[in-house]
């Protein structure tokens, strides 16, 4: 922690002011929130920059220095802000690429240079529990029906998170979870060379992406999964162009229930469309245009497989999806908050 985040009184001792930031492959984000019994409420809008951090890692394991160089300049953006808010504990996660670059002591030594704390590379797992928490705690579970099935697509790994069943097991408490390394980044740096992407080379990434479902199948029952919730910039954008939007809104896009057939139907229109068309839609965000398309693949055979498991295991028709601005970030925020919290007690 920095001498600018040290020794300020908080506001409550019902309450606690933290940090979070969470850096994956694709993007790094803060989020500062005040968090008490009732839950986090964010005291300024998270701020997200696409930095590219793993561009090329799936290759060469090994972070470039251009992707630090973006990265450490995030941070010193960050940093600036967090002087401004009386934050009394801040944790770092660092996920997918960072659990595969050989050279991630210089990512890390940087980074806690420019923020006085170290980032933690978190295992699959404990992504997937922090995203599950994230989201569960930011929708209206009563009207969902439980078990929910918490899926993470991020830039190098897709968590699935499956819940319990509101009887047996509290509905947004983890009961199985898994992380697979399929993401938007590393699919359209191994696969999608091309944009729009040749037959090939989608038939390729779809075997790829297969093979990863076939063995996440084997591990989580995803066929008793009763709402699917999806998170990450990845499924957000593809939910947002689903609704129709020219731009992109928050508010629109959390929680809103996405038909799958809707889902699919702009997944493929990503796919075979162009980086100049796709820079066009001012919906998508400018760095993810050059990733769009593997992340459109991957989402799409995941709900297709999700929608056969499920009418296989329980005989009905899954057919659509709630898509969250709520995950890892989040529940990262909450659970460090408690934690703080509880140490008081």
């Amino acid at each position: 922690m920095t001498d600018d985040l040290q020794g300020r009184e908080p506001e409550t001792k019902d309450a606690v002011v933290v940090a979070g930031i969470d850096c994956g492959t694709n993007s790094i984000r803060l989020k500062v929130s005040r968090v008490d019994q009732k839950g986090s409420h964010d005291l300024l809008p998270r701020m997200l920059r696409v930095i590219r951090l793993g561009q090329g890692v799936d290759q060469t394991h090994s972070f470039s220095p251009q992707a630090l160089d973006r990265a450490f300049a995030a941070a010193g953006e960050f940093a600036r802000v967090l002087r401004q808010y009386p934050v009394e504990g801040m944790r770092f996660v660092a996920t997918s690429a960072s659990r595969d670059a050989e050279n991630r002591q210089e990512f890390e030594d940087g980074m806690e240079s420019i923020l006085g704390v170290r980032p933690e590379v978190i295992t699959g797992t404990e992504e997937a529990a922090l995203s599950f928490l994230g989201a569960c705690s930011s929708l209206p579970q009563d009207s969902l029906r439980a078990p929910y099935l918490v899926v993470d697509l991020g830039g190098g790994s897709t968590e699935f998170v499956l819940g319990g069943d509101g009887v047996e097991s509290p509905a947004d408490q983890v009961r199985e979870a898994l992380s697979m390394n399929i993401g938007s980044v590393r699919m359209t740096e191994r696969h999608l060379l091309d944009a729009p992407p040749t037959d090939e080379q989608i038939q390729e990434a779809v075997a790829d992406i297969n093979r990863h479902i076939d063995q996440a199948f084997k591990r989580i029952q995803v066929g008793r999964t009763g709402s699917i919730i999806g998170v990450s910039g990845t499924v957000t954008t593809m939910a947002a162009l689903a609704l129709g939007l020219t731009q992109y809104d928050h508010a629109a896009v959390d929680g809103a229930r996405i038909s799958i057939q809707d889902a699919l139907a702009v997944d493929e229109r990503v796919l075979r469309s162009s980086r100049t068309q796709l820079r066009s839609c001012k919906t998508i965000h400018p760095g993810r245009v050059d990733v769009a398309a593997g992340g459109a693949l991957v989402w799409s055979r995941i709900l297709v497989r999700l929608a056969q498991a499920v009418t296989e295991t329980q005989g009905r028709n899954l057919d659509s999806f709630i898509s969250s601005e709520h995950g890892l970030l989040d529940g990262l925020v909450l659970d460090y908050g408690r934690k703080l919290l509880a140490k008081r007690s």
